[in-house]
């Protein structure tokens, strides 16, 4: 026994989805225009009155009353001509009912149920024809109207092949029932097709668009929260990096230069209190943004150039000799480039404690003209570095990221006698 060829089976299946098996897109949601909201409605019609469905529900039950008087109408008014040649009236008040029903209760169905609407405007538009061919007429504007609105309810709901195959049965329909009409038919449903199809077409681009810009969205808020990760760990860096140095140290540094003194040990052991209490505010000040999410409970300021003495206090009293100079007229500067000028010279500064103790080193602050530079060089170590603690090594990168941030740049590297040197130029307006 021969099987069925396989473009049959293709092509046959788009015209089964639609006259059987086909499902159609969900509803688009309301734009809420047509909707009108019943503060006491019956149970029966729910909390919200659809203004265009109780319309269509109106113009439904004209379209019935209109095509069945107008069947019955043409059928008495043939009466005495079937009488004459003996023939009696061939359909029943029944019939009509059912043929006005089928093209009729499409337009209640189309919205919920697009393809379940278009197989009864079919059967109802093919019963339509029938009669009304028995009965000397050729159309039924009112059913054609619904079934040329259910075909477009289906083309914008539905897939392609679905349409293609339900936009065949028409002209298929229409062809087996009056040959004459097919052009017209053609040049009819060819457009209400086409509309249908590019309305869902453009739907689909809609709901693609939209989902792009949540997703684009989405994206936008995690890269937010990886930046400002980045920021809390630049700042939690800066922090231990150059106190935990001065820390260790002072720890290591206060009991050999105070063997013999207790006051010179006490007061040692209260610098480096000192230095943990400042390290512990400075973290709760950072860890604070997590903890707020937008940073509103740290009202304590941010450090700036007021604060570089400080800086240069602390290192001294780690075992360098530090020299501060400040070049050029002095102007306001804003917060972000005074706060990043203060990490860079403290991670420059908390380099030159661990890779060269004891040496000599100058921190240059010069205000330019629309720009601020910062120059800290410290010479060869004067005693032998202690070995690199894990974890060590992002604080170039750290300073790179300010600076590039506000539109500056930093440079580093090493001279020949075995210091070092980093300079940065930050611009203390955007764009500069």
């Amino acid at each position: 026994m021969f099987g069925v060829p396989e473009f049959a089976v293709r092509l046959a299946r788009p015209f089964a989805e639609a006259l059987a098996t086909g499902e159609a897109d969900p509803a688009p949601s309301p734009s809420g225009w047509g909707s009108v909201q019943v503060p006491r409605s019956p149970r029966l019609l729910g909390r919200r009155l659809d203004v265009l469905t109780a319309f269509e529900a109106v113009v439904a039950c004209l379209v019935f009353l209109v095509t069945f008087n107008s069947l019955a109408a043409t059928q008495n008014g043939l009466t005495p001509y079937w009488e004459r040649t003996g023939i009696g009236p061939p359909w029943s008040d029944l019939t009509f009912a059912l043929v006005a029903l089928a093209g009729s209760a499409p337009l209640v169905l189309r919205r919920r149920w697009p393809l379940g609407a278009w197989r009864v405007a079919l059967a109802g538009i093919a019963m339509s024809g029938w009669v009304n061919k028995s009965l000397f007429q050729m159309y039924d504007v009112l059913v054609i109207g619904v079934y040329l609105l259910c075909l477009y309810t289906l083309a914008a709901r539905c897939q392609r092949r679905i349409t293609v195959a339900a936009w065949s049965a028409s002209v298929i329909g229409t062809f087996v029932i009056h040959p004459i009409s097919l052009p017209i038919a053609v040049l009819v449903l060819t457009p209400i097709a086409l509309l249908g199809y590019n309305v869902r077409v453009r739907r689909s681009a809609q709901v693609r668009l939209a989902e792009q810009r949540r997703a684009t969205e989405e994206a936008r808020a995690a890269g937010a929260v990886l930046e400002e990760r980045a920021r809390i760990a630049r700042e939690l860096h800066d922090v231990v990096a150059h106190h935990m140095s001065v820390i260790a140290i002072q720890a290591e540094a206060t009991p050999l230069s105070a063997r013999d003194d207790p006051e010179k040990l006490k007061a040692g052991l209260a610098e480096i209190r000192t230095m943990s209490l400042e390290a512990l505010t400075e973290m709760r000040r950072v860890l604070g943004v997590l903890r707020d999410g937008d940073g509103t409970g740290d009202t304590a300021p941010q450090p700036g150039l007021d604060r570089i003495a400080e800086l240069v206090e602390t290192a001294r009293g780690a075992g360098l000799d530090v020299t501060a100079r400040v070049s050029g007229p002095e102007r306001e500067v804003p917060p972000g480039v005074g706060l990043s000028a203060y990490r860079i010279v403290q991670e420059s500064l908390s380099n030159a404690m661990r890779h060269a103790p004891g040496s000599r080193v100058l921190v240059h602050v010069l205000h330019g003209r629309g720009h601020l530079r910062l120059r800290v060089e410290n010479g060869p170590p004067a005693a032998e570095p202690a070995p690199p603690a894990p974890g060590t090594g992002h604080g170039l990168v750290g300073m790179r990221e300010r600076a590039a941030m506000l539109g500056g740049s930093v440079t580093a590297g090493p001279r020949a006698d075995g210091g070092f040197v980093v300079t940065a130029t930050l611009p203390l307006q955007e764009g500069e």
